[in-house]
């Protein structure tokens, strides 16, 4: 078999005993090939020394030099101070928080180091924090790298150099390309991709040719090469995944559109053209007996939720139930008002079930679900045990990125009968850019609401710098005073419920005191819910004028009458969760305005941030940008299949190889599947997605 070298066990290689194969599991790693495909995460450039004088902030660098001074403090915790020079007349600061008393007595003045570490500015000029350094002797001249140096992902236990070396043992292993290509060469034909066999080995260990501007851009032939297959392994899992759902059988749900119909005609609103498009993509997938797999994205206020709620009714209608789940209370509090003002009216119980519903209420509400209640709606609760649907036909989550794939096979599995399944519909108010769907989200159908209802204001946004606060609260008053309402919202970098709350509630007190004659509300994460549900109801009632909120309020708040919002310490945030701040505003018919609050100095990449949200309120070029700016780690949240987590690939950047690895990619799964699977199998192995999720 070609691939039985790539299969043989680590425990081959030397030095592999029970302990050291226990760490290398956690890291997937149980196979010859999992430690030729453990590509480096980026390398380090040791092949060249930079004059203390050259150096930028930001940068990573090797320096050398003489320490001129030591200076061990104690203001709040340990800390040794390294003052090193190298005749440049510019003076680098070595800091170290964790150190021992013998490293101490090493770096004394006069003592000569090779330092390698990232350039920040500290107080008194230029530093680095606990960089690598070596003692070199006084008057011997020290050779530097003469390659690249490739840094791993590593875990406890296991260090750069051991698994450097266990990895370039590994790759003598290395079987000719004949028996490690697993592309057919007719599907090939027509692609420059380089050798495998000689990108791996050019990755692991670049020669002292290499391009290192290209190497360290990622845009290599070889880091090509891989990235490719490694494209192509996340788009065949998917479409795998895809497929595994469309073999289960769904029941369908046609209906007969009574319920719609009364819907539509309560609306004070027709539906926008975008929304009656997505809403018959929806209809047509539910009279199918193939589960339903579709993404639908709507920007802030697009009006995903009615196209959800006649989706519901399909459900209803066909004899069958729909639940919806939210990630947040709030959220799911905001849905669940939401969907009883429109379907009571019809004659449908929407039950409530969250974690806060307890003691006879919970009893109720279960009773209700399992009894056929048309329509449930709730949070991760919907998950747990003792919750029995009767006949569940249509399961929608909201905000899908913030729920792990477990969650999501808990709640379809309620509907689980035999074989069959529910409908799955998934909501999105974070607009993914296309090239990054088209990746992300191959194993589901994508629709797009690219419409705002009429009615809905624009909102300019204004960026000002934290010496004007006086200005904004005043801009404050003068809203309010002509009956507006303003939201003003204090984030955190360390995002703990209890320092925002903190943040928060020094904030209410400011504001109450320069606004004494409007009344100011407090809402936070650490409130209780039924705390958080009345601020909420009174600030919506008009009764609070000025809400202080910590991004709890991100997602699901709904009072057209606010027309202002503060966001203090904007810098910090990235621009989805701007842009979904900002949606919260410009809900009525009164021009609203943002007030984007930063704190000087502003970095390159938070003053692009701001100018970004400044220029446009379009949430699909907000998503493009972003992309540009952070890459796709982020974008599709942080939570197990949330995660868009690749070894060398960047969809951004590589967006170019797209179009062939579909093409390559179908062509695999219709003729090759067994490659397709080892393929697979290679770069995603056991952290594949769980099939049907």
């Amino acid at each position: 078999m070609p691939t039985e070298a790539g299969l043989q066990p680590l425990t081959g290689l030397p030095g592999v005993g029970p302990a050291l194969r226990e760490t290398l599991a956690r890291l997937g790693m149980t196979v010859l090939q999992d430690l030729w495909f453990h590509l480096p995460l980026r390398y380090e450039d040791r092949t060249r020394l930079v004059p203390i004088a050259d150096l930028r902030e930001g940068d990573p660098a090797q320096v050398e030099g003489v320490v001129d001074a030591v200076q061990r403090g104690f203001r709040g915790r340990p800390q040794l101070r390294v003052a090193l020079s190298d005749g440049s007349q510019e003076t680098l600061v070595l800091r170290f928080f964790h150190f021992r008393g013998a490293q101490a007595d090493q770096l004394k003045p006069g003592a000569r180091l090779r330092c390698y570490g990232e350039v920040r500015r500290g107080q008194n000029g230029l530093e680095m924090v606990h960089p690598q350094y070596q003692r070199l002797a006084d008057d011997a001249p020290a050779a530097v790298e003469e390659t690249l140096t490739p840094v791993y992902p590593t875990t406890e236990g296991l260090g750069q150099r051991r698994l450097g070396s266990l990895i370039q043992h590994a790759l003598q292993r290395l079987p000719d390309d004949a028996a490690l290509e697993l592309i057919p060469a007719s599907l090939r034909a027509g692609l420059d991709l380089a050798s495998l066999r000689e990108a791996l080995l050019f990755v692991h260990r670049p020669p002292p040719d290499a391009n290192v501007a290209q190497l360290l851009a990622g845009v290599h032939p070889a880091q090509q090469r891989l990235a490719f297959e490694e494209l192509l392994s996340h788009h065949l899992s998917l479409k795998q995944l895809r497929n595994a759902v469309r073999r289960q059988a769904a029941p369908p749900l046609a209906g007969d559109g009574s319920l719609r119909r009364r819907l539509l005609a309560a609306l004070p609103y027709a539906l926008t053209a975008a929304q009656r498009r997505v809403g018959a993509e929806i209809a047509a997938d539910l009279c199918s007996s193939e589960p339903m797999l579709r993404l639908v994205q709507g920007d802030v206020g697009s009006g995903k939720t009615v196209v959800a709620a006649l989706a519901a009714l399909s459900a209803v209608e066909a004899g069958h139930q729909a639940a919806l789940m939210a990630p947040t209370e709030l959220l799911a509090e905001q849905h669940l008002r939401t969907l009883r003002g429109w379907l009571e009216p019809l004659g449908i119980d929407v039950v409530w079930l969250a974690g806060k519903v307890q003691g006879r209420a919970r009893k109720s509400a279960l009773d209700a679900v399992a009894a056929g209640a048309g329509v449930v709606v709730g949070t991760h609760a919907l998950m747990q045990e003792g919750v029995a649907f009767r006949q569940l036909g249509l399961a929608i989550i909201d905000e899908q990125h913030r729920f792990g794939v477990h969650q999501r096979l808990a709640l379809r599995d309620k509907g689980r009968e035999g074989e069959r399944v529910p409908h799955q519909l998934v909501l999105t108010a974070t607009p993914i850019p296309r090239t990054l769907a088209m990746t992300a989200y191959a194993d589901l159908d994508v629709s797009i609401i690219d419409e705002l209802p009429p009615g809905r204001t624009p909102v300019t946004t204004v960026v000002v710098a934290n010496a004007r606060r006086a200005d904004v609260i005043a801009r404050i008053r003068a809203a309010c005073l002509q009956g507006h309402q303003a939201y003003w919202v204090c984030t955190l970098i360390e995002e703990t419920e209890l320092l925002e709350a903190q943040a928060a509630e020094v904030t209410h007190v400011e504001l109450s005191a320069a606004l004494p004659e409007l009344k100011v509300g407090l809402v936070h994460g650490r409130l209780k819910p039924k705390e958080k549900t009345a601020l909420m109801d009174a600030f919506k009632a008009g009764e609070i004028a000025v809400l202080v909120a910590t991004t709890v309020i991100e997602v699901g708040v709904d009072v057209p009458n606010a027309s202002l919002m503060v966001i203090e310490n904007a810098e910090r945030l990235g621009l989805a969760q701007l842009h979904q701040l900002r949606g919260r505003v410009g809900r009525g018919h009164v021009a609203s305005n943002c007030v984007l609050l930063y704190q000087p100095p502003l970095s390159q990449l938070a003053r692009a941030r701001l100018e970004v949200m400044r220029e446009t309120s379009d949430g699909f070029r907000i998503a493009e940008k972003d992309l540009e700016l952070r890459g796709p780690g982020e974008m599709l949240g942080t939570r197990q299949t949330g995660r868009l987590e690749f070894r060398v690939a960047d969809i951004r950047r590589d967006a170019a190889l797209l179009p062939d690895v579909q093409r390559i990619g179908e062509a695999l799964l219709t003729g090759h599947a067994g490659l397709a699977d080892r393929i697979v199998a290679r770069w995603i192995g056991a952290s594949a997605r769980y099939a049907g999720a």
